[in-house]
């Protein structure tokens, strides 16, 4: 089977996209697709994330500086839907693909239909619902995505949609590590994303400097694209009891020993969920807002409220507020209800149903 996926990541865009393409890529790849990217070699790109897992990435042009004035998501491609489109057919190559897989806000059905000619089937990864989409399949593993008709009129009547949490793109190893109940604190892991523009790194570190929390280990993890590194690095300096990380292939590891985390809203809501890690959630960016109100009215994480709502000090009471016993265990006790780890192999069942994984997939 020939799958190309459709997607990039920048300081801007951030990683996300390209992190959970990666994880389900190396689903498919285990039940033998011919699996490859193809990304814009926007500045700041983090291609060397798919290139270090094994795949090949066919790289567009650098994005025109004219692009950039477009507003919104548009501004993400960095030239026209059409050129885009355009480009995309080309590093496809000659034939027709079996699968195109695009996750990618400055996308619509507009690109899609005319990238059409380049394969059989087209899959959309997304999780605003603000725009039409001409796809075959959907995945949008936003928690209540489920129970709404947030895609009515935007995919046509007979696209397979993919909804919720149970189709989460987690890495294997999350869900072989599986959850681990907290009742205390003594570790907390803060990582706000592959760049973190505006140092909430920072802030959560300020917000663990006060006396009554010296007592914390930290484990900061630095994005790829993080431009505040020496920034956070003298302010673990000067607090001490802090390990900093340079990016990793994945977080499960640092996120099953930690008690607590402190992060965005992000794609790595469901892989501290799926580890019973409860959180203190920051929303960093618009897509993100609507979904941790939804966790946090079911009880499932900590939600601090949008970044601009969000001080030094108010960040700290929460942390504080945490050291209760009761609402820690709360916290991690309903995070692996809502999401399994096996969302990646749900996925890849459904696009290449009855075949089995190789040995690397880490299948359980």
């Amino acid at each position: 089977m020939r799958i190309f996926i459709r997607a990039d990541a920048s300081p801007q865009i951030g990683t996300g996209h390209l992190v959970r393409c990666r994880t389900l890529a190396s689903e498919l790849r285990a039940r033998g697709a011919d699996v490859r990217f193809v990304c814009r070699a926007h500045p700041g790109h983090a291609n060397k994330l798919v290139e270090d897992e094994g795949f090949r990435v066919e790289a567009l042009p650098p994005p025109v500086r004219e692009a950039q004035a477009e507003p919104g998501y548009s501004a993400w491609l960095g030239v026209s839907q059409d050129e885009d489109a355009g480009q995309t057919l080309g590093a496809m190559g000659g034939g027709c693909a079996d699968l195109l897989i695009v996750d990618h806000y400055a996308l619509d059905a507009h690109w899609e239909r005319a990238v059409r000619q380049g394969t059989r089937r087209i899959m959309v990864i997304d999780d605003l619902a603000n725009r039409p989409h001409d796809c075959d399949i959907l995945l949008d593993q936003t928690y209540g995505a489920e129970a709404s008709d947030r895609y009515k009129g935007l995919v046509p009547l007979d696209c397979m949609l993919l909804l919720g949490p149970r189709y989460a793109l987690l890495r294997p190893e999350y869900r072989l590590l599986g959850p681990r109940l907290r009742d205390k604190v003594e570790r907390v892991l803060v990582f706000f994303g592959g760049a973190d523009l505006d140092n909430v790194t920072g802030l959560a570190l300020d917000a663990l400097a006060a006396p009554e929390l010296a007592m914390l280990d930290v484990d900061v993890v630095i994005g790829p694209a993080n431009p505040h590194r020496e920034a956070i690095e003298a302010k673990a300096a000067t607090r001490g009891r802090v390990a900093l990380h340079q990016p990793r292939p994945h977080l499960a590891d640092l996120m099953s020993r930690a008690d607590l985390a402190i992060g965005a809203g992000g794609a790595t809501t469901w892989e501290r969920l799926c580890l019973g890690l409860p959180a203190i959630i920051v929303a960093i960016a618009e897509n993100q807002v609507q979904s941790s109100r939804a966790l946090s009215a079911a009880g499932l994480i900590d939600y601090a409220g949008e970044l601009s709502a969000v001080t030094v000090q108010s960040l700290r009471a929460r942390i504080s507020a945490l050291l209760d016993r009761e609402r820690l265990s709360h916290l991690s006790r309903t995070g692996p209800s809502a999401v399994d780890g096996r969302g990646a192999l749900r996925t890849a069942e459904l696009l290449m149903p009855g075949i089995q994984s190789g040995p690397t997939s880490g299948r359980a």
